[in-house]
């Protein structure tokens, strides 16, 4: 080996810690996941959280290290007894959302999971200790109890799903 070569090659564990140190100087970003359900009669499902003051999507924050998608399985599961599977659920929107207060950036994404079936939904659980309860709700119900940042989201998701796109948002608006 000669000087001239990359140093991956003249010294992968040098490399390694050079990745290291590296990732350890990146930016975390905080990760949320929500999802869209509906009933057999087309109205949404919103939770009521016992540690915010307004309703809000099924979901929640990712873990380190967990993709988006089973974090929200995880989330649905824990908090409402609810199983779904990766390929019921659709990617809609994608939300940067700002620096606020005591938080940093964040990255937030909706699923679409479509309509769940009766049976599905009389077996819906909210955890208690999370949860004062779970509804379903008219679009226009939806808007007038999501904060107005969650609703430009699912609002946005909505139109992404009719053209089988994906919104792309900076804190609640097109980017």
């Amino acid at each position: 080996m000669t000087a001239d070569e990359p140093l991956c090659r003249r010294d992968p564990e040098a490399w390694r810690k050079h990745l290291a140190e590296g990732n350890a100087k990146q930016a975390r970003k905080r990760v949320g996941a929500d999802a869209i359900l509906r009933d057999e009669q087309g109205r949404f499902l919103l939770v009521d959280p016992d540690y915010k003051p307004d309703w809000d999507l099924p979901g929640g924050m990712i873990e380190a290290n967990e993709p988006p998608i089973d974090g929200l399985i995880r989330e649905l599961k824990e908090e409402l007894n609810l199983e779904l599977a990766p390929n019921q659920l659709t990617l809609s929107c994608i939300d940067w959302v700002s620096p606020h207060g005591p938080w940093d950036d964040s990255l937030m994404f909706i699923f679409d999971a479509g309509r769940l079936p009766a049976g599905q939904i009389a077996r819906l659980e909210p955890d208690r200790d999370e949860l004062r309860r779970c509804d379903f709700f008219e679009l226009e119900q939806v808007r007038h109890r999501l904060r107005p940042y969650v609703w430009h989201r699912v609002e946005a998701a909505l139109k992404a799903a009719e053209s089988q796109t994906v919104a792309y948002l900076h804190d609640g608006y097109p980017a």
